[in-house]
């Protein structure tokens, strides 16, 4: 991987992170697809806050004040490195353990299968303004934060996040949760996907500790414990944060804040890296014309064409897809004319194919040349109202928010606010993307001779899945 090109596009990616990641070494008549080789880099990052205020400010990356407060560091499965030199001596007994290890992670695939109407309904909450700017959403970090935020309630608040996770107990969520963790959790070199979660307690306040060996047992989450509203606390949070996403998130990190009244903030990140087939060549690049909402724009636009290619169709689009290398896909759907990014996020069939485009039926392979701008994309969503409409409100009010798992005290708690902030870019190498949220607490084939030009010179949807096909990131693009 070219990684200082990826850190060019969105900064300086931290160095610890990246040694870890390099470990190892339309209608019927309209359709497109293409075989790209690049790195995928995605990190996001989830804050939630307990307590009466959770402010931003400040940041430092010292991994000695991130030391004094550890009270536990999680265990993490054990990954097996992709082998490095096929010619050399041994290469074929590490490669069949690098592939014995891979086929037991897979045992905990599927585990999602259940999660289409949550992936489905929170996009179509999430992006729906995308009316004239750019938003994106991590679908699967999102869920991970509101299994761990179900562990700490009771009553009709745990209730309320079961239903929309289309869970039947918290015991089947737990479960679920655990097994997807653990089947997007890869740190082999030829696949990055490393998930952390941290909980980072109030030195002056009770708490159940059957609830936090519950978080550390299944979401494998590291303890800290420390004065809240010390900057020496609030330094060592921005510390692990950016040390788990690369310092990708440093400039929504360096604002992090937990004040004096907090009782408990939970962290949980994810940084995802993985390899196309078959990168763009830069001599193919040409300036076209992107047809923005208000406004055309001149773009560069990368340009390869698929022998092999698949082009899906619905009622109101087409879409194609990229392969990553041991991984899943990065999707692109393109509106039909007349037709917004915003109108296919309330229309059912568009949204089922979010989630069910590996087994999309309306599909065929063909010739596909490709044409996508290069992008940057980035937005900062309140997921608040989203949620309340999705069902979560008692989380939200100090007179029906129910704490009683995690607090062994008499406090009351509710959430605030959520806020949501996430980055995509992509160029010939690949794509680097990097997310943060912040739950506040107050208290092989023969080459067809169809073809497709499949030309992204309008506002259109990205997905990017991971290892087990579940959504990492969803995206609108309206102005690259």
């Amino acid at each position: 991987m070219k990684s200082e090109k990826l850190q060019d596009a969105i900064g300086m990616v931290d160095g610890d992170l990246i040694e870890r990641a390099h470990k190892a070494t339309a209608k019927k008549s309209k359709i497109a697809h293409i075989k790209w080789t690049a790195p995928i880099a995605a990190a996001l990052a989830i804050i939630i806050g307990l307590g009466v205020f959770f402010s931003m400010r400040g940041n430092n990356n010292n991994p000695i004040i991130l030391n004094a407060y550890a009270v536990a560091e999680a265990q993490y499965p054990e990954t097996v490195s992709y082998p490095e030199g096929e010619f050399l001596p041994g290469f074929e007994e590490r490669y069949e353990a690098w592939r014995e290890y891979r086929n037991k992670q897979r045992e905990y695939m599927g585990a999602g299968e259940n999660l289409d109407n949550f992936f489905q309904s929170t996009a179509s909450q999430f992006l729906k303004d995308a009316e004239s700017e750019n938003l994106v959403y991590s679908p699967l970090n999102v869920y991970m934060a509101l299994a761990m935020l179900a562990e700490t309630t009771q009553g009709n608040s745990r209730q309320q996040i079961l239903t929309l996770l289309d869970a039947e107990d918290i015991k089947y969520l737990r479960k679920q949760a655990h097994a997807i963790w653990n089947a997007n959790y890869n740190d082999d070199g030829a696949v990055t996907s490393i998930l952390a979660s941290s909980l980072w307690m109030n030195e002056n306040i009770g708490f159940n500790q059957n609830t936090v060996n519950t978080l550390a047992n299944n979401y494998y989450a590291s303890v800290f414990q420390g004065e809240m509203g010390s900057s020496d606390f609030n330094k060592a949070l921005q510390s692990w944060l950016n040390k788990q996403t690369g310092g990708l998130l440093s400039e929504y990190t360096s604002d992090i804040e937990m004040d004096a009244q907090t009782l408990m903030t939970l962290a949980t990140t994810i940084y995802f890296q993985a390899k196309w087939d078959n990168e763009f060549e830069s001599k193919l690049n040409t300036t076209e014309v992107f047809h923005s909402t208000d406004k055309d724009l001149s773009c560069e636009f990368m340009n390869q064409t698929d022998s092999h290619g698949t082009y899906y169709w619905g009622d109101k689009f087409g879409a194609t897809r990229k392969r990553l290398t041991d991984s899943g896909y990065m999707y692109f759907i393109l509106p039909d004319e007349g037709v917004t990014p915003r109108d296919l996020l309330a229309d059912e069939e568009a949204l089922a194919f979010i989630t069910e485009a590996e087994d999309w039926e309306q599909s065929t392979n063909l010739r596909v040349n490709l044409s996508i701008p290069k992008f940057d994309v980035k937005s900062n969503l309140d997921l608040t109202e989203g949620l309340k409409n999705l069902g979560v409100t008692d989380c939200f009010d100090f007179s029906t928010a129910d704490f009683s798992p995690l607090l062994s005290t008499e406090q009351s708690a509710a959430i605030s606010g959520i806020d949501h902030g996430a980055r995509v870019v992509i160029d010939e190498e690949g794509v680097t993307a990097t997310a943060y949220t912040a739950m506040k607490f107050a208290g092989a084939a023969m080459p067809s001779e169809e073809e497709i030009d499949f030309v992204l010179d309008r506002p259109f949807i990205f997905v990017i899945t991971g290892c087990d096909n579940l959504p990492l990131f969803i995206g609108v693009v309206n102005k690259p």
